[in-house]
């Protein structure tokens, strides 16, 4: 069975692409199918990942223009038995080209009914905004929301506004819209700030927050430029055993044993 999930956090710099690779590949690692998919413009999941976003031939935004997703439009990394589809600059023009169509919330969701059957786990990497691309995101979350949510000032703003569109896209496109967990990320233990943060979110947000907390790392922040996970720019650093536990522990709250 498939399990969709949405990333999703308006506010930039949060760790957001960075979990959805680092989750995917340790999900991968752990012998689940994985796709990420990459519904952001600025196309860093697909950077990420080695693939230059200039030279994508068919990927999201094909997807959401026509409701489909060819074979070909997904690319497979044999190193690190990760699916992709791919993101490019001309996704930006997406949400002005599908404002006049019918259920222009849809059409991701459309799209990937003919993909998920193939996969354990969809990782769908939203941009920092809560524009039309991201509320496809969500229509398309089937199995809920992941949010990460950054240890640092302002953590919490704008979590109330995130909360407020998912309400409106359950009263109105999608009811059984869930948060499925709060990812905590660039946590410093040797602030008061971070574990001040902390609290606030399970505060915020009693039960839904996970217990692997993703540290502050320079790995972690390297690992892009090589177009490698950390799982395999550096397995053995500390973020690197942070996503290897996250995947963990949201494997055990899905139901699915590992070896």
């Amino acid at each position: 069975m498939s399990r969709i999930y949405t990333l999703v956090n308006q506010k930039g710099g949060v760790g957001k692409t960075t979990t959805a690779i680092n989750l995917g590949a340790y999900l991968a690692t752990l012998e689940q199918n994985v796709l990420i998919v990459d519904l952001d413009p600025q196309a860093n999941a697909t950077s990420s990942l080695g693939v230059d976003k200039r030279g994508v031939q068919t990927g999201t935004y094909d997807a959401l223009l026509s409701g489909d997703i060819p074979a070909s439009s997904i690319l497979f990394n044999e190193r690190l038995q990760l699916s992709l589809l791919p993101s490019s600059p001309s996704l930006a023009g997406a949400e002005v080209e599908l404002v006049e169509e019918t259920e222009r919330e849809h059409r991701l969701k459309n799209a990937l009914a003919s993909v998920k059957d193939k996969y354990d786990y969809i990782l769908i990497d939203c941009p920092p905004s809560l524009g039309l691309l991201t509320v496809n995101g969500l229509v398309a979350a089937k199995d809920g929301v992941l949010v990460p949510v950054q240890c640092e000032y302002l953590a919490l703003e704008g979590l109330g506004q995130l909360t407020q569109t998912i309400e409106r896209v359950q009263a109105s496109l999608f009811p059984k819209l869930r948060v499925r967990g709060v990812i905590l990320t660039m946590f410093d233990p040797r602030t008061n700030l971070s574990n001040d943060v902390v609290k606030e979110v399970n505060n915020h947000f009693p039960g839904q927050v996970f217990k692997s907390v993703v540290p502050r790392s320079i790995r972690l922040a390297e690992a892009p430029s090589y177009g490698l996970p950390i799982s395999a720019y550096a397995p053995s650093s500390v973020g690197a055993q942070a996503y290897e536990s996250l995947a963990k522990e949201l494997l055990k709250g899905d139901g699915v044993k590992t070896n």
